[in-house]
């Protein structure tokens, strides 16, 4: 006999596309009536469900979705997090279909927010619909999903502070995070800091005729390209004084139980299209995308960049830097490094202005916790295999804002896979990853309050 999930996974599927359809992009102003549009759809989702108590609880930017079903004060309260918004499309001509028209092709979704976060969250929305449908949830759950993950979250802590009550619960469960293959299940148990930066290079009063004024003055662009090339030394180690000075250092034996997670430099060369593996010397890359720091240009421009030639000095030059932090670093001390460092090598004929954006805080959760056996108890009931735990290298700094605010550790129990270029064009999903998702999450639900009562 079909299961619930088995009847009911192409609408499952197509009501996902209808909300991947909706171009809840954060970060640009001209989207602003989509992302609401896009809190709409899921409220209506939940209130159609038996969510209750659903509300569009509004903030200083976009609103959080707020629902809740409180089966039994008694019970454990698991508190969901996700986010409806997801990142600007472009460049949209490097798509192979409009990322706003959702489309399945070889098993996979093809859109923005198909895995990051839309896809993830409506795991969520639908595994409570067959719980519901099968017997009911078995502890209490809330639902908390924003809308501004993809531009630093700005407004939900504040939302949490003022929110205690609403939000107390036992455990945080988020779903914005991969796993190593689909016939590799794993739950990412730590995460990358944030540590992000604007700089900007001005020379002289106005952009200089390049042969009149060559050689004479100091060309902002030469030397923002010279001052990045001087944050790494010839070992790709990052030359900012103190930067390492916090880090956690992994023991040997640490570092050789990451090794055993399955991994082969040349797929992953491959993948992305490459000829050699590059990084901080002494580190394999796994141990380089998730227990080191790191220091990447996301950007730089300045200077005549249009059709032909012209032949300037450009007063100004810019460029946006990001550094991925790890325990125990913390965000405002390394703010402060770069600031105070950046400046300090700017030659004269030049002055430096950095500005801070947003930052997080690196985290590690426990393995040991009630919760994370019921994920890896849910995961091996569906998968067939133990779940292996792993370090991301993403951030997401809500998760250690739940801990500081809320006093909550949290599971991240993430379907997504490297593979899905989210924040890329032709970000995609699995279709088996989304259906694995909500048959998964219920088995969680069921081990989590069955341990929670014994």
């Amino acid at each position: 006999m079909a299961s619930y999930l088995e009847e009911n996974q192409d609408r499952f599927l197509s009501e996902l596309l209808d909300w991947l359809r909706i171009p809840s992009v954060s970060a640009d102003p001209k989207f602003h009536g989509d992302v609401l549009k896009a809190a709409d759809y899921l409220k209506a989702r939940f209130e159609e469900l038996g969510v209750e108590n659903v509300e569009l609880c509004q903030t200083a930017g976009n609103p959080i979705v707020y629902g809740e079903k409180i089966v039994d004060p008694s019970l454990p309260t698991v508190l969901v997090y996700g986010h409806y918004d997801v990142q600007p499309a472009d460049p949209y001509e490097l798509w192979t279909s409009p990322p706003f028209e959702p489309v399945i092709k070889d098993e996979k979704i093809y859109a923005r927010g198909a895995c990051d976060d839309k896809g993830q969250v409506y795991m969520h929305v639908k595994a409570f619909e067959v719980m519901m449908k099968e017997g009911g949830v078995p502890c209490n759950v809330k639902f908390m999903i924003e809308g501004e993950e993809e531009i630093g979250s700005n407004n939900l802590g504040i939302f949490v502070r003022e929110n205690k009550e609403k939000l107390k619960a036992d455990v945080i469960l988020i779903s914005d995070t991969g796993m190593l293959a689909n016939d590799v299940p794993s739950i990412e148990v730590g995460l990358r800091g944030l540590s992000y930066h604007e700089v900007e290079v001005t020379g002289p009063n106005r952009d200089l005729h390049s042969g009149l004024y060559g050689g004479a003055v100091a060309n902002p662009i030469n030397v923002l390209c010279k001052m990045i090339a001087s944050l790494h030394d010839e070992n790709n180690h990052i030359t900012i004084p103190g930067f390492y000075d916090q880090v956690d250092e992994l023991s040997a034996e640490d570092r050789a139980e990451m090794a055993k997670a399955p991994h082969s430099d040349d797929e992953f060369k491959k993948s992305i299209g490459l000829t050699d593996i590059y990084g901080e010397k002494g580190y394999s890359t796994l141990e380089r995308t998730s227990i080191r720091p790191t220091l990447d240009v996301n950007g730089i421009w300045g200077g005549y960049t249009g059709e032909g030639a012209k032949t300037v000095i450009a007063s100004k030059a810019f460029a946006k830097i990001s550094m991925r932090l790890v325990p125990h670093q913390t965000s405002e001390q390394i703010s402060q490094l770069f600031q105070d460092h950046f400046q300090s090598i700017a030659p004269s004929g030049v002055t430096v202005v950095v500005k801070p954006h947003h930052g997080g805080e690196p985290v590690v959760t426990p393995t040991d916790s009630v919760a994370y056996k019921a994920a890896a108890d849910a995961m091996e009931t569906t998968f067939g295999k133990r779940p292996i735990p792993t370090r991301g290298g993403g951030s997401i700094p809500i998760v250690a804002m739940f801990k500081s605010e809320l006093g909550l550790d949290t599971v991240l129990l993430g379907f997504g896979l490297d593979s899905d270029a989210i924040h890329s064009p032709n970000e995609h999903y699995g279709v088996f990853n989304f259906l694995k998702g909500i048959e998964t999450i219920p088995h969680f639900y069921r081990n989590y309050a069955a341990a929670m009562k014994s």
